[in-house]
């Protein structure tokens, strides 16, 4: 149904077609319950192999406040926060972005949504096959000066995504995720070098820096349901600048970590 067609929708008849749709997702995510929680059980009653750490134990304050009394470390946690925010935030909204744009051109919601979908796996994708171009390029640049690369061209292309309200801009969106496809594992591992045994412990502050993929993402939201801002400008394109302002941030972080270790 288009939005205009459930607006007209009674509150019971709202009601049912919410729970119809849920019971469409409660299958999927209830095999993946029961799944997670036999991977639980064979590791719970399997007998693991001892390692040689046993003996090193954490002090939680002590290796707090020495591994965030690294730059390096404590500015990765914030990247790290901001990159995972502005992946959710352009995986998300690209849907409501190429919907926007292709009623523009004159086709029905429900075409326009399903076509955005193909877009949003155009753009993993992209994304997977850029970590292999990536990967290759690190063996002629230092990871922290290709991150910042990396950021420099996703800031350029989400300018694109802010300002061309046409196809363009979703093509630009596209190509983000190939510029986001080094910045996880780039940022996870400048950030844990040298730590020794306090990576351990440092590597789960990196993973709990994932919260950005859901304290940004709303912020976002709250623009696109404003429609439009400054008058006609379309909020789906303004919104962008959330992202823009994470790939920013991580630029930044990547080419201060090259100018100190090149020092």
């Amino acid at each position: 149904m288009s939005s205009d067609e459930r607006a007209l929708l009674g509150d019971a008849e709202f009601e049912a077609m919410k729970d119809a749709d849920l019971s469409v997702l409660i299958s999927p995510y209830l095999i993946i319950g029961l799944v997670i929680v036999a991977m639980f059980l064979v590791i719970f009653f399997s007998k693991m192999p001892k390692n040689g750490d046993q003996s090193h134990d954490i002090h939680f304050w002590s290796t707090l406040k020495r591994i965030f009394s690294l730059k390096y470390y404590r500015e990765g946690v914030i990247a790290q926060f901001f990159y995972v925010g502005a992946q959710i935030m352009c995986w998300t909204f690209i849907i409501q972005y190429g919907t926007r744009v292709f009623m523009a051109e004159g086709m029905d919601e429900q075409s326009a949504e399903v076509l955005s979908q193909r877009f949003n796996i155009f753009a993993m994708i992209f994304f997977i096959c850029s970590r292999f171009i990536a990967t290759y390029l690190m063996k002629y640049l230092k990871p922290a000066k290709l991150l910042a690369i990396f950021g420099i061209l996703a800031m350029v292309f989400t300018i694109g995504v802010i300002l061309f309200q046409n196809r363009v801009g979703i093509y630009c969106l596209v190509c983000v995720s190939g510029c986001m496809s080094l910045m996880f594992p780039t940022i996870y591992g400048i950030a844990l070098d040298g730590l020794g045994d306090d990576a351990k412990f440092g590597a789960a502050g990196l993973i709990m820096a994932i919260l950005g993929g859901s304290v940004l993402p709303p912020l976002q939201a709250m623009i696109i349901d404003q429609k439009t801002v400054f008058g006609t400008f379309p909020a789906t394109n303004a919104s962008f600048i959330l992202p823009f302002i994470c790939f920013l941030i991580v630029t930044i972080y990547g080419y201060r970590t090259y100018i100190r270790r090149s020092l």
